[in-house]
């Protein structure tokens, strides 16, 4: 295996921010205005033509991966209200990591107000939920070990041991879970339900971090924080089968995202501040679209034509519009703030991005942009779960659904 990259992950502070933000002092930040929490689309899937394309595109996916509902949105089953059987009767939380405090924050949305605090492993990165929707997963990275929680009665499991679980992803098909083992610079797949190891994929660039998949669920594209570069993975042969450098001296990439339509996927990069649009069929160079300081997460509206980009280094959610291919608004946080990652609301209404250097949660009004609350939680707030959500199986991170 390669040796490790000269980097090391230490507990988060504004400082170790500011000086990560110092490094694109080149960079301008993109605005515009729109909302978030629509009725979906008009579409008219009900046409023989619409339903033999559909079957057709079904034919081509993954083996196992359930059906595509709607090859003209990825997200259709993510619209409010459509809650799956498995999670119908799951209490709505916000769970949070908390990385310098080894907890993780259980928030009631409802009354914004911390209700419990669960100690886990050490430097817990992101609350994963797992493809079947059963379980949270906690990726304690430096603890080496994934703790379950069980969302019904919001208690946690027996850990599991796990090296390097800096971030979690399932394969479109429910077999396999994919540890993000930034450090150990590998990809590892191991039992979605056991997490026992089945094949390990190293990988040549520094700090695998985030990923999604392409429509039918054959490739993947994964970010690599710390080398600035992009890697393309055949899912079920599991192997990488492209890697690209990104065009942008010191880039630092970090959440992916794809489009409603399959054919785009976005790069949030905190150094070139904006995101980055490829097309993963050809993986070729992707084109940058400036949204502002510090672009980290990427969270899709319930209605699919919006997606939110949180940039951390400079407080403000930019509103990107998939049908214009560009940003109609941006929300700023009043007395700023450092928002991360998080989800949307099951019925649409609220954004939910962790404070990473401010040690608070943040709540925005998906219709005007404006704040709603911010709860003080732990120490290194990161990848929070909003749990339940609409959708027929998680794909990992803080919640993909499909």
């Amino acid at each position: 295996m390669p040796p490790r990259p000269a980097v090391t992950r230490r507990p988060l502070t504004r400082r170790t921010g500011a000086l990560l933000a110092c490094a694109a002092l080149a960079v301008l930040a993109g605005c515009g205005g729109g909302s978030g929490g629509g009725e979906p689309a008009k579409k008219d899937s009900g046409s023989p033509g619409a339903a033999r394309a559909a079957t057709s595109r079904a034919e081509r996916t993954l083996p196992g991966m359930p059906p595509v509902t709607d090859p003209r949105d990825l997200y259709a089953a993510d619209r409010p209200g459509r809650l799956s059987p498995v999670v119908k009767d799951f209490p709505s939380r916000v769970y949070v990591p908390n990385t310098n405090s080894d907890t993780v924050s259980v928030i009631d949305p409802k009354t914004y107000k911390v209700i419990r605090t669960i100690r886990v492993g050490a430097q817990p990165q992101h609350v994963v939920p797992s493809w079947d929707l059963k379980t949270l997963w906690v990726n304690n990275d430096k603890g080496n070990s994934l703790t379950p929680i069980d969302p019904r009665t919001g208690k946690a499991g027996k850990p599991v041991d796990v090296h390097d679980p800096y971030n979690l992803y399932f394969t479109p098909d429910g077999k396999y879970a994919i540890v993000m083992a930034s450090l150990d610079r590998e990809l590892v797949f191991r039992d979605a339900h056991t997490m026992e190891r089945k094949r390990t994929e190293p990988v040549s660039c520094y700090g695998v971090n985030h990923a999604d998949f392409s429509r039918d669920g054959r490739y993947f594209i994964v970010s690599c924080e710390f080398s600035g570069e992009l890697l393309k993975v055949d899912t079920a042969r599991m192997k990488v089968v492209a890697r690209q450098k990104l065009p942008f001296e010191g880039a630092m990439p970090q959440d992916v995202k794809i489009s409603p339509d399959g054919k785009t996927f976005y790069i949030a990069d905190m150094m070139a501040d904006g995101v980055w649009v490829l097309d993963g069929a050809k993986f070729s160079q992707p084109e940058l679209l400036k949204t502002g300081k510090g672009a980290h997460g990427l969270y899709v509206s319930r209605d699919s034509r919006q997606m939110y980009v949180s940039n951390r280094g400079e407080g403000t959610i930019s509103v990107f519009e998939f049908a214009k291919g560009e940003v109609a608004t941006k929300w700023r946080l009043p007395d700023g703030g450092s928002p991360d990652m998080g989800g949307v609301s099951a019925d649409g209404k609220v954004l939910w991005l962790s404070g990473r250097y401010d040690e608070e949660v943040y709540a925005i009004d998906t219709r005007t942009g404006k704040q709603l609350a911010r709860i003080p939680v732990g120490s290194g707030p990161h990848g929070l779960a909003v749990y339940p959500q609409p959708g027929r199986y998680s794909l990992g991170h803080t919640g993909v659904f499909r």
